[in-house]
């Protein structure tokens, strides 16, 4: 059956797609039949102008200083945007209300009609001004992070480009740079201050119209957080703190020693305490892309064969062109590195600021996990359901760092022949993934307060955030440059434009060294079929759901911290230093 969205459609302008909402919310409907083909109707115009919306936002982030591809966005954002909301509501409110008329197979549509519900009972007309703002607090965020540069070693350097060399041996060399990055960050502070006070306040309000007493109970509804509550996030915290932490200190006092260090300081976290430089996997986009594919292929073709899909990695022209990859990192570049789905062609884009380090390896393989996602369930119809409940969608990417791993030194890929920076890297990797957990949980934790008493000082937000680096944090000494430790959540951009998407990185992690456990334990073979299977869903059954058939329990508390925790403990030990 053809699409209801005509060629040639321009998703970027409300004339073209009011008419196709319209016909939506007038046309009868009079039977099941009629409605799954409204809701198919109804997914292929928001594919449609949610593509445009996707183009626009990755030809901002790829070149910030492209005025008129800022310009763009922020007329769709301010334009736009606030004219499909209402739509949307009447939308959602029209399928609530035909949802309960004609029998939808619970099987099928559990997930879409609580969600609508959900959207329809969070609506408030007058939040749409308040969201735009918001949205335009984000662009202004992504602005200001991604034009910070810094003079080093006689060039000028992007801060993730800055991040090799706190890699490096020379620890004169190490500290200068973190001082560099952190005094350039640190002019920063007031700006990075203002936005997040401002967005606070905005959120509230919003929280507030929507009849919350806070913005954490909005949060989590409007997140879709049916299957988990704050308790279990507090659970979380506990369970980290009691498992993971120990450990953390443990594996920082030994680094200590091993560094000869009297104490460890901020510039000794990330250099190999043997004294070794800088891992080196790779040079350019070209290059990380065809050894991730390299990677992939010993892993399991199938997913070899879908990251070759996207392109060989040596574009940086972010979405022009139907381009599916901009890798390197630039001036000019937004921060951080994503997926972005889009719908309408059903094809990923992944955006990141490769450096040439090794964690641009981790983050290659972990954004193609989200692609691997957006793929493995593209042949689903309605495009609610070809995205995921972000606490599943990052098991997916997470899971490819570890089950990818064991195949870096495969034929053609990052370690072919180097079997100690082999090791090495999976040492890092396996370390890195209980180490994250204390940095979730102080991420969560913060944003709890911060939303939960919403007239806070910054200094009583400084002193909170000091006060879980107590609890979450390591042992390096900050003597003489405290100023900077209490500003150190700015650099968390999930903070600014993506309010309480934290924990879920907590929960998949959980979920991803699961699936490690089944490929340890059940073979590689069967841990794939569990991966592809799950992510095959995309987001069409309820979150315990999608952990089930992915051979995983639904679980973030102290007892599978613990025992996860353990393991990880234990393979460590089998690899050399």
């Amino acid at each position: 059956m053809p699409s209801i969205v005509p060629a040639h459609f321009d998703g970027t302008l409300f004339t073209h797609i009011e008419p196709l909402l319209k016909e939506l919310l007038a046309r009868p409907v009079r039977s099941r039949e009629e409605l799954e083909r409204w809701l198919t109707d109804r997914s292929d115009i928001s594919a449609a102008y949610s593509e445009s919306r996707a183009n626009l936002y990755i030809t901002m982030t790829c070149d910030t200083d492209d005025k008129s591809a800022s310009a763009a966005y922020e007329k769709y954002i301010t334009e736009v945007d606030p004219k499909l909301k209402p739509y949307s509501f009447e939308l959602e409110k029209r399928f609530v209300a035909l949802a309960s008329q004609f029998d939808l197979p619970a099987d099928r549509y559990t997930v879409l009609v609580r969600g609508a519900r959900a959207e329809v009972d969070l609506y408030r007309e007058e939040n749409i001004a308040l969201e735009t703002q918001l949205a335009q607090l984000g662009q202004k965020f992504e602005t200001l992070a991604g034009g910070m540069t810094v003079q080093f070693e006689g060039q000028e350097r992007t801060l993730p480009q800055m991040a090799r060399y706190q890699e490096l041996p020379e620890r004169a060399t190490r500290e200068a740079a973190w001082r560099a990055v952190s005094e350039r960050r640190f002019k920063e502070v007031d700006g990075f201050n203002a936005i997040y006070d401002e967005m606070i306040a905005l959120r509230h309000k919003v929280a507030k119209n929507a009849g919350f007493s806070d913005y954490i109970g909005y949060a989590y509804k409007s997140k879709h957080r049916f299957d988990y509550s704050v308790k279990e996030c507090e659970d979380f915290h506990a369970g980290v703190e009691k498992c993971v932490v120990p450990l953390v200190r443990e594996l920082e006092k030994k680094r200590t020693k091993e560094l000869k260090v009297e104490t460890l300081r901020p510039w000794d976290l990330a250099v190999d305490p043997k004294g070794r430089g800088p891992l080196k996997p790779f040079t350019g986009g070209k290059e990380l892309m065809g050894k991730s594919v390299a990677a992939m292929k010993r892993l399991d073709p199938r997913l070899a064969d879908l990251l070759s899909e996207l392109g060989d990695g040596s574009e940086s022209r972010g979405a022009r062109d139907a381009a599916c990859l901009d890798l390197d990192s630039r001036k000019g570049k937004a921060p951080g590195g994503y997926q972005y789905m889009r719908d309408g062609t059903r094809k990923p884009f992944i955006f990141m600021n490769a450096a040439g380090l090794h964690k641009d390896v981790e983050t290659m393989v972990h954004e193609a996990g989200h692609a691997f996602h957006s793929m493995l369930c593209r042949s689903e119809p309605l495009v609610e359901y070809r995205h995921s409940p972000i606490e599943f969608a990052e098991v997916a990417s997470m899971s490819m760092e570890l089950l990818s791993m064991r195949h870096w030194d495969a034929p053609g890929s990052f370690y072919e022949d180097k079997p100690v920076d082999f090791q090495r890297a999976c040492r890092e990797q396996l370390k890195r993934s209980v180490l994250l957990l204390p940095w979730i949980a102080t991420i969560d934790a913060f944003q709890h307060f911060v939303y939960g008493f919403p007239n806070h000082s910054r200094q009583q937000r400084t002193s909170f955030w000091l006060g879980l680096d107590q609890r979450f944090g390591g042992i390096a000494n900050w003597e003489g440059i405290e100023h900077f430790r209490g500003n150190l959540w700015q650099r968390q951009l999930h903070l600014f434009s993506h309010p309480f998407y934290y924990i879920e990185y907590g929960i998949a992690q959980l979920g991803a060294l699961q699936l490690w456990l089944i490929g340890l334990e059940k073979g590689e073979k069967t841990a794939i079929d569990y991966y592809m299977k799950g992510l095959s869903l995309g987001g069409s059954k309820p979150l315990p759901e999608l952990f089930k058939a992915s051979g995983l329990e639904f679980n973030f508390g102290p007892s599978i911290i613990q025992r996860l925790a353990d393991r990880v403990q234990k393979e460590l030990e089998k690899l050399p230093e």
